[in-house]
């Protein structure tokens, strides 16, 4: 006999039925009151085991509507590529990616004036008060929210390239913008966490319950020195980071881009 509280072998016989296939993505599984016969337990008992896979973000509820299995299309982000000039692109990296997975993509702006946080100023080899131009965007693929990102641009820079602290997007991309006026950028330097969402991530993406987030922290410099830092933070459920390393003439074709 399992020693598992009885809401955790709910969960459990749940879950893995979920995993095998018996309940796909977007199907509906048993009202409360057919898994209650089931498994031979309270109503409360089975709410309880569905209220923990919800927090683990296999499920979701709706009032009136029951539970549904969370539905998972994920995008593959390649992070070698993402901005890299030597490979053709039609606008920025993320329109061109998304573009080219056959999905649709959207974005809007924002842009301020604000002394850099502690981080990114450690990044940008600025004291924490100095001016930087925060080019912010709240990005989706297939009107489904898919991250933020926020880069940090010191702002001597916008003197240079004026277009950085306009609002709107820059359709050619920054990183080709900049190079274009003589800042171009050769090496980057990428941090990559995950954490749970703070409450504004979780709004502005909605995320649900038990959801992480995958925080992507990438400096670009030139040959002389730093010039933007940028945090992209991506909802944990709906993407796949990969990187391209060394001579890869021996994989298949067929195998993740």
């Amino acid at each position: 006999m399992s020693k598992q509280p009885k809401y955790r072998q709910v969960a459990d016989a749940l879950r893995r039925e979920i995993d095998n296939g018996t309940y796909p993505p977007g199907a509906r599984l048993p009202s409360e009151s057919e898994l209650s016969a089931r498994f031979d337990a309270s109503r409360n008992t089975v709410r309880s085991g569905l209220g923990l896979l919800v927090t683990q973000g296999l499920v979701t509820s709706s009032q009136g509507l029951g539970y549904e299995v969370a539905k998972h299309e994920v995008f593959e982000l390649n992070a070698s590529r993402f901005e890299n000039l030597s490979f053709p692109q039609n606008g920025d990296a993320y329109s061109t990616d998304v573009t080219a997975a056959g999905r649709r993509p959207h974005q809007t702006f924002r842009v301020e004036i604000l002394p850099a946080p502690a981080d990114v100023a450690t990044r940008l080899k600025v004291s924490p008060e100095s001016r930087t131009v925060l080019r912010f965007c709240h990005r989706y693929v297939d009107d489904v929210p898919w991250s933020t990102q926020a880069t940090y641009y010191p702002a001597w820079l916008a003197d240079e390239a004026p277009r950085l602290a306009e609002p709107g997007d820059i359709e050619e991309g920054t990183t080709r913008y900049l190079a274009a006026h003589g800042t171009e950028q050769i090496g980057y330097f990428d941090e990559v966490s995950t954490r749970m969402p703070t409450p504004d991530e979780a709004r502005l993406l909605e995320i649900g319950a038990g959801v992480p987030v995958l925080r992507w922290m990438r400096t670009g410099y030139t040959a002389e020195r730093p010039v933007r830092c940028t945090v992209t933070t991506f909802r944990g459920d709906l993407n796949r980071m990969n990187y391209e390393i060394g001579d890869q003439t021996a994989r298949s074709e067929n195998e993740p881009q």
